[in-house]
């Protein structure tokens, strides 16, 4: 053994050792070497398997595996490697961190006595037992790879649909016979030496053949070296974390969530104050539930698969509000919610802030109706609702009060407008933290930069064509709140409910293959823009085919109203009628984009940009 230094937050002392195969399987049979429950499940397929025990019957290098000494700061929920269920219970002295999918693998199909539970290459269920060809093993390495095979759970090997018998090895006279080896007995003794008296019963000749695959297969199998580096259990969490996502063959970044869950669950003072282990994911399903329940643009939770609002932005709105706490009290001299910061999220600070961040973000949801956003497909930035849930959670009924609505409001629209939550966020929110309590509360310069730094091109309404931009969803949104009716159902502006009643979405108002044909040049690259694009009805839709001067006298006339009166309701969506009836649409692309620009100056509180030419 030796000790190697690296540095992962601070200076960490590392055993490099090498473990004997049959001792480290052994350890997954007792429970003694486990999984944090962070690490995601197993799931390698047969080809993958049988590749592996090849590579361990020639001796060649498996690659280095990771482990954690028990016992020390950083305290994980452990759970038993696929298979080796019967050692739950057991406290564990090391938790493996790198190397899951080997070590379960070589358990299961060399030293477990039940078939493996994989996959194949399409990954269809399969339960196989592995074999090695005897002969063709002690041959040549390179046919190796084709002397380990796989046989179903009976040991029957068929073919041509299942009506023709490759290969039977249902029985130990048959695997004898055939000259196949049960891996699965390679590291009991006894069952080997069983095995061995068979062998040489179906011909004495086999001790000279069983000579040479004892040398050149099994010894290497139960003398196999597997490398392991051992932490201490003096190894933080935060260096835990970061040495897992830089040895971790799976490629997959840990999950804060997934860490959290695993040292909740390991925190001894709640298991012994409760009697039972804290299960963050049945606490954040059911927060997510409650907020849905109400509030369908914080998305949806179905089988464990979520979208919308994430476990990670509730943490961080947890986290933010607690290290405002901390700053308040001296501890901390700004207010954060990096990776770090949630790793050192305390049980108690999480179970006692969790419920007040619960009902800051209801509080953001009803926001967020008022803004006639209602979907998640139509949220801007689902980012910008963390600093909002925090702000809310720290302050909380002084947001009710006469004028921090406006404010708020400002802030929102500058920061989806100003299209200022696109990159890097985690500075943004501590920022908008910190200058959103200050300005509401009325202190002198606490303006929040996001307000401040926020512009609107003048021209950036010919780029907005898609969904990808919040500022497309923001002006989206605009045109519900601030009044425009639907064409087919006008007896009232839509609101947030009536948007999920009738399946409002952006529809184009001069159809685009029409654009194609009558509006000449540059011009018919705008079809696609906001500026041809409004919210309606499905119902709508179906009727906005041709020339618009064609199709509004048919919804006209569905209406029942006047054609001046549809006139006004074209009009709530800031569209200039005369130039739809007489299908200008250079005319009612100017108009309505001048319109536009306006609804996004009074909702950032601040001019747009014109850009220049000669100056950029």
């Amino acid at each position: 053994m030796f000790t190697v230094h690296f540095q992962a937050g601070r200076r960490l002392g590392v055993a490099l050792d090498s473990l004997n195969l049959g001792v480290a399987l052994r350890s997954v049979a007792s429970g003694d070497l486990q999984l944090p429950d962070f690490q995601r499940d197993w799931k390698w397929d047969d080809e993958r398997i049988r590749a592996l025990i090849a590579t361990v019957t020639l001796d060649y290098p498996l690659g280095v595996v990771m482990a954690l000494q028990t016992g020390g700061t950083a305290q994980f929920k452990p759970r038993t490697l696929n298979g080796a269920e019967g050692a739950e219970g057991v406290v564990p002295e090391l938790l493996l961190l790198d190397g899951q999918q080997r070590l379960t693998s070589l358990y299961q199909a060399l030293y477990r006595n039940r078939p493996v539970e994989t996959v194949d290459g399409r990954n269809k269920p399969l339960k196989r037992w592995y074999y090695i060809d005897i002969a063709q093993a002690i041959g040549a390495p390179v046919d190796r790879d084709d002397a380990v095979v796989s046989v179903p759970e009976d040991r029957i090997l068929r073919a041509d649909f299942a009506r023709k018998v490759v290969l039977d090895l249902s029985t130990i006279e048959q695997e004898c016979a055939e000259g196949y080896f049960p891996l699965h007995i390679a590291f009991d003794p006894h069952r080997v030496n069983q095995w061995l008296q068979e062998f040489v019963k179906v011909d004495s000749a086999n001790w000279s053949v069983w000579s040479d695959f004892q040398q050149l297969v099994l010894n290497h199998v139960q003398q196999f070296q597997v490398p392991m580096i051992k932490l201490s259990a003096s190894t933080t969490m935060d260096a835990v974390c970061a040495v897992f996502e830089r040895v971790n063959t799976g490629g997959v970044s840990l999950n804060v969530f997934e860490l959290l869950t695993a040292t909740y669950a390991g925190n001894q003072e709640h298991v012994a104050e409760c009697g039972d282990y804290y299960r963050l994911p049945v606490e954040w399903e059911q927060i997510k539930k409650d907020l849905t329940a109400s509030y369908p643009v914080f998305g949806r939770m179905e089988a464990g698969v979520e979208d919308g609002l994430s476990s990670s932005d509730f943490l961080q709105a947890v986290a933010l509000v607690r290290t405002w706490e901390e700053k308040q009290a001296g501890q901390r001299s700004s207010v954060a919610c990096k990776r770090r910061d949630l790793l050192r999220l305390p049980l108690a600070d999480f179970r006692r802030l969790a419920p007040r961040v619960a009902e800051a973000f209801k509080w953001v949801g009803e926001f967020l109706e008022q803004q006639c956003i209602v979907r998640t497909g139509d949220l801007p930035y689902r980012t910008q609702l963390v600093p909002l849930a925090a702000v809310r959670a720290v302050l909380g009924e002084e947001l009710d009060r006469s004028g921090a609505d406006e404010r708020i409001s400002q802030w929102y629209w500058c920061g989806v407008l100003g299209e200022m939550y696109g990159g890097s966020t985690e500075s943004r929110f501590t920022r908008d933290v910190e200058q959103l309590i200050g300005w509401i509360r009325g202190e002198e310069g606490s303006v929040p930069d996001t307000i401040t730094e926020a512009a609107f091109l003048d021209d950036r309404l010919d780029g907005l064509t898609t969904r990808n931009s919040a500022a497309y969803k923001g002006i989206y949104a605009l045109l519900v709140k601030q009044g425009a009716v639907d064409w087919y159902f006008t007896e009232a502006p839509l609101t947030a409910g009536r948007m999920l009643e009738y399946n409002v979405d952006v529809r184009q108002i001069f159809p685009k293959g029409w654009v194609a044909k009558h509006v000449p040049g540059q011009a018919s690259k705008k079809a696609d823009s906001i500026v041809n694009k409004t919210p309606l009805s499905a119902r709508v839709s179906r009727s906005l085919v041709g020339s618009p001067a064609v199709y509004l006298k048919s919804l006209a006339l569905e209406s029942g109203m006047r054609p001046e009166w549809f006139d006004d309701v074209l009009a709530t969506h800031l569209i200039d009628p005369s130039a739809l009836h007489e299908g200008d649409f250079e005319r009612f692309y100017e108009n309505r984009a001048e319109q536009l620009l306006e609804l996004v100056r009074s909702a950032m509180g601040k001019r747009t940009v014109f850009r220049d030419t000669a100056g950029w």
